[in-house]
């Protein structure tokens, strides 16, 4: 028997998640200098950070052998300022990814259910099928949320209801009215995560207060990151708000100091530079205009999309995504895209056995 045979069905049925190729590992396949690169496929801010949160994250190294506070203090109580929170409602994680995976390990397992849209963020199911759960994927609506749909497929096993607004990876949006009324339709048996890694994309009318639900609505969990618009993908800094029983739950599943030292610090500084957010702001709606404006040239079909990315159709996607690879940026006179995503065709991985690596010969 082979050891990954030892293994639950279920885990080894996973296909692992893919991430976003670096850039140096780019360059070395394709032949290409680093410089010449320009990286869309992961959602990052091509800003970096603000200077004040860099300013932060240099005087954190002076206590970089110090294990960092377990509890996260200063964060948490910088997002308590920021949001008018409680200490007890707020769970801090190793990006938003850490979040999903504590919902999952606190409320999922076998013979219960967690509820997600198909075309929705991998994460969801893959954490569903890790803790042993059982995946609802309910049809998309025009590539998004079916929100009605999504609350007819609760049942009595259903823990967890996932919805991410914006979507990703399709960039759809459910206005903040719709989200509210279903919230208030949804058993309180079910949590439902509102990942909101994208909110602080959101245009001015699209914005509502989701955190303010919270106290109405103690099965809901507000996820966010500091990875996107906040610039600190490399740090892994999330947070989950909610309920202080919610927050409890995740919290006995959290792994100790699961955030650096350096990703708090920065993260409490990136909170309030709100002229940093701001920039980030302007420059993702600039490139999505410019990004739409091209494909209306092109005579392309796309998804309107509310975050940092688009999704936009072609004849080969597979085709345009390898030339583009190859291509490493565009050599055009005109401005170089360099602050949106581009995805040429949404696909979820094929489920595969798990083998152990062949011997060399």
């Amino acid at each position: 028997m082979r050891l990954c045979d030892l293994a639950p069905a279920h885990i080894r049925a996973i296909s692992p998640y893919q991430p976003g190729k670096p850039i140096s590992e780019l360059a070395r396949e394709m032949g290409l200098a680093e410089e010449s690169i320009v990286k869309l496929a992961s959602n990052e801010n091509p800003l970096g950070v603000g200077e004040k949160t860099r300013a932060a994250m240099y005087a954190a190294l002076a206590d970089i052998a110090r294990y960092p506070d377990g509890n996260g203090f200063e964060l948490k109580d910088a997002l308590r300022r920021r949001y008018g929170v409680e200490l007890n409602q707020i769970v801090l994680g190793n990006g938003s990814n850490d979040i999903l995976e504590m919902v999952a390990g606190a409320l999922l397992g076998p013979e219960r259910e967690a509820v997600f849209a198909q075309h929705a963020f991998a994460i969801y199911p893959l954490a569903t099928q890790a803790a042993g759960a059982r995946g609802i994927e309910v049809r998309a609506k025009n590539f998004g949320h079916d929100l009605n749909a999504m609350l007819a497929a609760i049942t009595p096993a259903t823990r967890v209801v996932f919805i991410a607004n914006p979507n990703n990876p399709t960039g759809t949006f459910v206005p903040g009215h719709e989200l509210e009324a279903f919230l208030t339709r949804v058993p309180e048996h079910v949590l439902v995560v509102l990942d909101e890694a994208y909110t602080e994309y959101l245009a001015p009318e699209q914005r509502y207060d989701a955190v303010a639900w919270i106290t109405r609505f103690p099965n809901l969990l507000v996820s966010r990151t500091f990875s996107k618009a906040y610039g600190l993908a490399g740090l892994r800094v999330g947070y989950g708000l909610g309920s202080p029983e919610v927050i409890d739950l995740l919290n006995r599943v959290r792994q100790p100091f699961n955030v650096c030292s350096v990703g708090l610090a920065a993260a409490a500084a990136a909170l309030f530079d709100d002229e940093f957010l701001q920039r980030s702001y302007e420059l993702n709606r600039d490139g999505m205009t410019q990004l739409t404006d091209g494909f209306r040239r092109l005579g392309l079909d796309w998804i309107p999309s509310a975050g940092n990315f688009v999704t936009f159709k072609v004849g080969d996607g597979a085709d345009v995504n390898l030339r583009l690879l190859r291509q490493g940026r565009h050599r055009a006179p005109h401005r170089r895209i360099r602050h949106a995503r581009v995805v040429a065709r949404f696909h979820r991985p094929r489920k595969r056995e798990c083998s152990l690596p062949r011997s060399p010969s």
